[in-house]
């Protein structure tokens, strides 16, 4: 009886502590919000209410988020429930210009530590580096699972778009950054690089014997494009410059690029469309096909190792 309980005690540990390990991390650059893309059709206020129900649906349980102004972080927030963030502005190191939160479950994830650094010379300050457009800022977090005591670290970012070198010495800087502050724990990295598996600065992170492509290693992949649409959903691409780098300590088993799409009313949505494929009391009606920010999100489906 005895050894039957222990085996029953044994088993059941096991099966609970599969389950606890299960994570699903993501990326996704939301597009920051400007009268630009609204006057087009894609403005902020129709987008906020997809990109959140796509993130419930897909059941994200921590994201790297990127071009987040402070208004849209909190348009999130409020439409997110259970969710907390940490990230700054990285304009003055408060609520101003463009955060890299990091977003996750609060009943899942106890939060260790948190912080943020500039992607520069100069590290502790708002401050452009290198030969980069704008300021550039990478969030990071060590995160406990409140399941099973399983702790990692996460970092987010967002790369400058033209500064070429600014992206090579941002991508050795964070490399340096996780070896310096992470010892052998597992690490994840997320963000839009602007660079894709084809770069130099690619090559850096997936060299560096300290982090891996999550596509790489995915057992199931599901990425029929890239990661960046410019709000066309007729674009394709093989580019993928959002990723999910993960270090030793994880098991990756799926990763997808999400194409998720919606429809918004045309001066023709009024009228009544019938097709003989379908009965006669189904309408159909004229809509525009557009996609929730000009890239598309990173989901990945891991386990501890």
């Amino acid at each position: 009886m005895k050894k039957h309980l222990i085996f029953l005690l044994i088993t059941f540990c096991f099966v609970s502590a599969l389950y606890a390990q299960k994570l699903t991390v993501a990326s996704y650059n939301i597009r920051y919000e400007n009268q630009g893309d609204a006057d087009k059709g894609n403005g902020w206020k129709q987008r906020c209410p997809v990109i959140t129900q796509l993130i419930l649906f897909h059941n994200f349980d921590i994201f790297g988020a990127q071009e987040v102004l402070h208004g849209q972080l909190t348009d999130m927030l409020g439409q997110l429930p259970g969710y907390a963030y940490i990230g700054v502005g990285r304009s003055d190191g408060k609520n101003e210009g463009e955060f890299a939160p990091i977003f996750y479950k609060e009943d899942k994830f106890k939060l260790l530590q948190s912080g943020h650094f500039w992607l520069s010379e100069t590290q502790d300050k708002p401050n452009v580096g290198w030969d980069a457009a704008l300021p550039r800022i990478c969030t990071w977090g060590k995160f406990k699972l409140k399941d099973d005591g399983n702790t990692f670290w996460f970092f987010n970012l967002h790369l400058d778009h033209k500064g070429v070198n600014a992206r090579l010495e941002s991508s050795k800087l964070v490399i340096q950054k996780i070896r310096e502050m992470c010892g052998k724990d597992p690490v994840v990295l997320t963000g839009d690089f602007n660079v894709d598996q084809t770069s130099e600065g690619y090559k850096i992170l997936c060299s560096s014997e300290l982090l891996r492509d999550s596509y790489e290693l995915a057992e199931i992949r599901y990425a029929l494009n890239g990661t960046a649409n410019a709000f066309n959903p007729n674009l394709k691409t093989d580019s993928r410059i959002d990723h999910i780098f993960v270090s030793k300590g994880f098991n990756v088993q799926r990763y997808g690029v999400l194409t998720d799409s919606y429809r918004s009313e045309t001066s023709k949505s009024s009228e009544e469309i019938k097709s003989g494929n379908f009965p006669k009391e189904l309408t159909l009606h004229q809509y525009d096909i557009r996609l929730p920010s000009d890239h598309y999100p990173v989901q990945v489906d891991m386990k501890f190792e």
